[in-house]
């Protein structure tokens, strides 16, 4: 079997599935993204499809290989995050779908945590997967980024590179102390906000923001 091909038809058949087996497929993404989160990348399939509630055997139908079930949570999880973006800044003001984009990323960030390195050691770093998730989540990053940017609720000189750098350097920063990790984004967000002043948790701009440097 071409383990790179198997995520991609795998990803095209499921809008033909029955919807029991879909439920099924759905419920096997839910419990494999809590394992992989908790224990890494190689967490026990059995203990995935026990999670799930379903046999061992109905994991196999749906991914017959662990890197097919490593690739399916990968493309669900960026999903989530595109998914979310594209919610958030058709129903919410700029600085909230920004930040609540962000939060997402973080979340996407935390599990994919060892996902990744095994995807790459199996498909390539260049594969169809990696490559065209990363491209999504930049091209989105990107979109809500300038959405912020051109509502003024967010400093201009900011790229998307910067702002993932930050989001994952807090990820990789408590990874030992998850409990910190909104609390850190809040910080990081507020110093992102166009003005940077104290208000900005609140989405006001402070009156002394323009002064700091006078």
């Amino acid at each position: 079997m071409d383990m790179t091909d198997s995520p991609r038809t795998e990803a095209c058949d499921e809008p033909r599935m029955r919807a029991d087996a879909r439920r099924s497929r759905a419920k096997l993404l839910e419990a494999a993204t809590a394992a992989f989160a908790e224990n890494g990348a190689d967490a026990p399939l059995e203990d995935i499809a026990r999670r799930a509630g379903v046999g061992i055997g109905t994991l196999y139908r749906h991914f017959p290989t662990r890197t097919d079930l490593q690739a399916g949570v990968f493309r669900s999880q960026v999903d989530a995050v595109c998914a979310t973006a594209d919610e958030l800044i058709g129903t919410v003001p700029p600085d909230q779908a920004f930040a609540g984009s962000v939060r997402a990323i973080a979340g996407y960030l935390i599990t994919k945590r060892g996902l990744s390195k095994a995807l790459v050691d199996s498909l390539g770093k260049d594969s169809e997967l990696i490559s065209a998730c990363s491209l999504r989540m930049r091209e989105t990053l990107d979109r809500l980024l300038a959405h912020a940017q051109q509502a003024g609720a967010v400093r201009p000189d900011v790229s998307a590179h910067d702002v993932l750098r930050l989001v994952h350097g807090i990820v990789m920063a408590t990874e030992q102390a998850p409990q910190d990790t909104d609390r850190l984004l809040g910080m990081m967000l507020d110093g992102l906000r166009a003005g940077n002043g104290a208000g900005a948790a609140s989405g006001v701009r402070s009156p002394a923001a323009g002064s700091r440097t006078g």
